[in-house]
């Protein structure tokens, strides 16, 4: 498989060869979805929390007598029925979402994910991408002379560099990972994937042992 290879200017300067046992993947999508279920599962965070009756404040002294005077017998405040009481089946924080999924199943979705991103026309490798200050103004400029122009994307690095990931970050369209740690739900939340000729040879490395 031959891709276009662009320098920082935007310009094609060649093209190079793609591993076809990483982008020309035969795409399963039940199996895509399953992974990607299951990563949006392990990611979320358990938020929601309603007090018990055992945990709301009050509730130490029986609100009236037993009998006498007409009304509902009550022991305690802390009642669900009451105001300001304790809720019933409300959401609690033991609540457990992550979802176990193999590791050859989730390589096998990546897989398809970047096979997908390359049949689209979606993936743009460049043949190097340095910046000399972390700086956003140069950031943009380099993506503006991209096919990408204003469109989402998700820059591969294939090792961390302070400058390109500082310059990223006030860019809302824009968000930067490291090649070995790619995964396709983070591949799938953006339309373009960016990465220099250094980064496949990463994931070559790292995905296919």
């Amino acid at each position: 498989m031959k891709i276009n290879v662009y320098n920082q200017e935007g310009k094609e300067i060649g093209n190079t060869l793609l591993p076809k046992e990483i982008f020309d993947v035969k795409i399963n999508p039940p199996l895509v979805q399953q992974v990607v279920v299951s990563q949006m599962a392990n990611r979320r965070q358990v938020l929601a929390n309603a007090k018990t009756r055992g945990e709301v404040r009050g509730g130490g002294r029986k609100p009236w007598r037993q009998k006498g005077t007409g009304r509902a017998r009550h022991g305690s405040r802390r009642s669900p029925i009451w105001r300001g009481g304790g809720i019933t089946f409300g959401p609690r924080k033991e609540r457990v979402f992550k979802k176990k999924i193999d590791k050859k199943v989730k390589r096998s979705a990546l897989l398809m994910v970047l096979s997908g991103k390359v049949k689209n026309n979606m993936m743009v490798v460049l043949e190097d991408l340095k910046l000399e200050k972390a700086k956003t103004k140069l950031m943009v400029a380099v993506l503006e002379k991209l096919p990408v122009k204003k469109q989402s994307a998700l820059l591969v690095l294939p090792k961390m560099d302070k400058n390109l990931i500082i310059s990223s970050k006030n860019i809302a369209t824009i968000e930067t990972i490291q090649a070995k740690d790619l995964n396709a739900l983070d591949i799938l939340s953006f339309k373009y994937l960016i990465m220099p000729k250094e980064a496949i040879k990463l994931i070559k490395e790292t995905f296919l042992k």
